[in-house]
């Protein structure tokens, strides 16, 4: 089951993924964005809450990537491990403009240049 969430600002559209993108959903998704790309020119495709993607899922991007490359820019969000290892395999990570997930409560911060830190794993900053 795949549910498709979509967000259109202007000429940016966001899809929003949740579910499994495989070749019984992949048409689905193909249908909302040719439907959905005329007149955009930024296209944002959040994977935040995809939890699996067949071959056919990778040519709808594929042929999304495409499309935009023609009339604007195509960015994907957030794909989990699992998803962002695929596109390591396949070299979809060379082809597509990925923005990995940030960790959860992960933070900069700004430090004099006189301070001193120990970062421990699974633990909270201490600053000297």
């Amino acid at each position: 089951m795949l549910n498709i969430s979509k967000k259109r600002d202007g000429n940016k559209l966001i899809v929003t993924l949740e579910g499994r993108l495989d070749t019984t959903t992949a048409p689905e998704l193909e249908a909302v964005l040719k439907e959905e790309l005329e007149g955009v020119t930024e296209l944002v495709i959040d994977l935040g809450f995809l939890e699996y993607i067949s071959s056919a899922g990778l040519r709808v991007l594929l042929a999304a990537q495409k499309t935009m490359l023609k009339q604007g820019s195509m960015t994907v969000t957030r794909p989990n491990d699992v998803i962002s290892e695929i596109f390591e395999v396949t070299g979809f990570n060379e082809i597509l403009t990925i923005e990995k997930k940030k960790k959860k409560n992960s933070r900069v911060i700004s430090l004099p240049e006189t301070a001193c830190c120990f970062i421990v794993p699974g633990s909270v900053m201490e600053i000297l």
